[in-house]
């Protein structure tokens, strides 16, 4: 059975051709190893690219079964834009072993953005933790790092993946936030982001301890999941957080 044993985030830029970042993506998973939680950025084959709304909101038909293939082995968490009724939302998934096993619409809209103006939310109350093969997952998407009452919700968790799509001038708000979770939730937060230039291209791991790397100039950044270090933090800080 997949497991979890390895955390994996990726960061590339994000082009006006599709099909282009969708095999670029499809190569960065096949990449990473077996048995890896792979977490990209926030509509990372897409972008909120709102000229060409109806193309972009197609393409989620054609990605999601190539990627769906390519989990095989692993857990994949991204972002699509999505039609959903008479209207659209932007969408996490969760895809391990060849299955779609989890989908988490975006609850907190960026208005800045424009989302608002494009897409429905989704409930705050889906915000919660799932497990994949005995891991406590739980996801926020970008904008919604900013609200704690929604840590609150992840608490327990042993990884929280954020993929995001994070300005380029709020950097140190990505930087501070993504650290202070893992610090407040002692646990591996998995944190995406894009190369573009208005991205701020801070995809990143944070242990349990908040000790976090970034990727740098690495498409793809790898660490060991190590379930004892959350045990070990928890217990060491005991702030009633159960393992």
């Amino acid at each position: 059975m997949t497991t979890i044993s390895k955390l994996c985030t990726l960061l590339f830029e994000t082009t006006k051709e599709y099909d282009h970042n969708l095999h670029r993506l499809l190569d960065l998973i096949d990449r990473c190893p077996e048995n890896s939680l792979v977490v990209a950025g926030e509509v990372c084959l897409t972008g909120y690219d709102y000229e060409n709304f109806e193309a972009a909101l197609d393409f989620a038909e054609v990605a999601l079964p190539k990627l769906t293939e390519a989990s095989k082995n692993k857990t994949v968490i991204l972002t699509l834009l999505q039609r959903d009724g008479d209207g659209a939302k932007n969408f996490a998934y969760v895809l391990y072993d060849g299955a779609i096993l989890r989908r988490q619409a975006k609850a907190k809209l960026f208005k800045f953005g424009d989302e608002h103006r494009y897409f429905d939310a989704g409930e705050e109350t889906d915000i919660m933790i799932f497990e994949v093969a005995g891991v406590k997952l739980g996801i926020l998407i970008c904008f919604e790092l900013r609200f704690k009452k929604l840590w609150m919700q992840l608490e327990g968790a042993d990884i929280i993946a954020a993929p995001s799509w994070w300005g380029k001038i709020r950097e140190r708000n990505y930087l501070t936030l993504t650290n202070a979770l893992a610090v407040m939730n002692e646990c591996y937060v998995v944190c995406s982001d894009n190369r573009n230039e208005e991205c701020n291209a801070q995809s990143g791991i944070v242990s349990p301890f908040g000790i976090d790397e970034r990727n740098g100039k690495r498409d793809i950044l790898l660490k060991k999941f190590d379930k004892n270090e959350i045990k070990k933090m928890r217990r060491y800080m005991d702030i009633g957080i159960g393992e």
